[in-house]
């Protein structure tokens, strides 16, 4: 099971605090996922939904806010993926007036709306219903394993334009981005998308995003830290063979008995211990010599070789 659908199944068993905040959750499965059907003289608002644990969540507030039986539909897709869709009908000639109000469907005057309203969204618990129901209807969140990504996909710009107000209530900084006939809200700190599950009440889903996310980032530190102590190492055993074939030169070149004492113990010391970095060669000359000594003498060395390779005279 996917990350977004754990989350969805977690949401879908929250109950809300009052009839405002149910009302201000199903209008927002309404917004996402309803349509207005007629047939003949009778009219019903149909909500689809490729979840179940959805379907049941629509179906309970429909019964709970309007005392009305809704009828649940089972279908199956038979292109792409065959999932199933779960349609919740709720016969609106009765109460027609009544629902579509009370949903924001409709305003004072008769006419179909499009913007939230207000009136849903007054009090906080409210507006985290309403985020609630949305990501319920048309969200998807990415597991952290993979990639940091929260998303609402909605049909219409104004729409896609009140969520992003919405979250910025949250003070969550959302973008949106336009994907074929569809508006994307996202999110992509993963901070916010865990501030997001919080505010929502997928408490045991951000439990689960927190833990992935420790997870990743130690991981990507110690696989950082390696990296950079692997090209450490990198570096010395190649500084260290450059230094040993330089010394070798000098050696059949000139021999090592005509440099100086400090060169010629730092040159007998990389010749013996080729692998050792330049603190630890340091500690085996008698008296001790720290890091910067070391490859002070050793750039040294590096000189003479060069200026051998060269064809020049070299004099000590």
């Amino acid at each position: 099971m996917s990350f977004s659908s754990i989350t969805k199944n977690e949401l879908a068993r929250i109950q809300g605090n009052g009839d405002c905040c149910k009302r201000a959750e199903l209008a927002a499965l309404v917004k996402m996922d309803g349509t207005l059907h007629k047939n003949g003289s009778q009219m019903s608002l149909d909500i689809k939904n490729f979840n179940a644990a959805v379907a049941r969540k629509a179906f309970s507030l429909v019964k709970d806010l309007f005392n009305i039986g809704a009828q649940v539909m089972v279908r199956r897709k038979v292109r792409l993926r065959k999932n199933n869709i779960y349609l919740v009908r709720v016969p609106a000639a009765e109460k027609k007036t009544e629902i579509m109000s009370a949903l924001g469907i409709m305003d004072d005057a008769g006419l179909l709306q499009e913007r939230v309203p207000g009136s849903l969204l007054k009090r906080d618990c409210c507006r985290r219903a309403y985020l609630r129901g949305l990501f319920l209807g048309g969200g998807s969140v990415s597991s952290p394993e993979r990639a940091y990504h929260l998303e609402i996909i909605t049909s219409n710009l104004r729409h896609a334009k009140d969520i992003l107000r919405i979250l910025k209530r949250f003070k969550l900084s959302g973008g949106i981005n336009a994907r074929k006939n569809w508006y994307v809200v996202y999110l992509k700190e993963s901070e916010q998308i865990a501030e997001c599950l919080n505010i929502m009440g997928a408490h045991d889903a951000l439990l689960e995003f927190e833990g992935k996310r420790v997870y990743k980032d130690v991981r990507n530190k110690v696989n950082r830290l390696v990296n950079c102590e692997t090209a450490n190492l990198d570096k010395t055993v190649a500084a260290a063979v450059r230094q040993v074939e330089d010394i070798k030169l000098i050696s059949r070149v000139k021999g090592l008995d005509k440099l100086p004492v400090s060169l010629r113990q730092t040159a007998e010391a990389r010749l013996q211990f080729p692998d050792a970095n330049l603190r630890e060669l340091g500690e085996v000359m008698v008296p001790p010599v720290g890091k910067s000594g070391v490859n002070h003498r050793l750039r040294k060395l590096s000189e003479i070789a060069g200026r051998l390779r060269g064809g020049d005279e070299v004099g000590f």
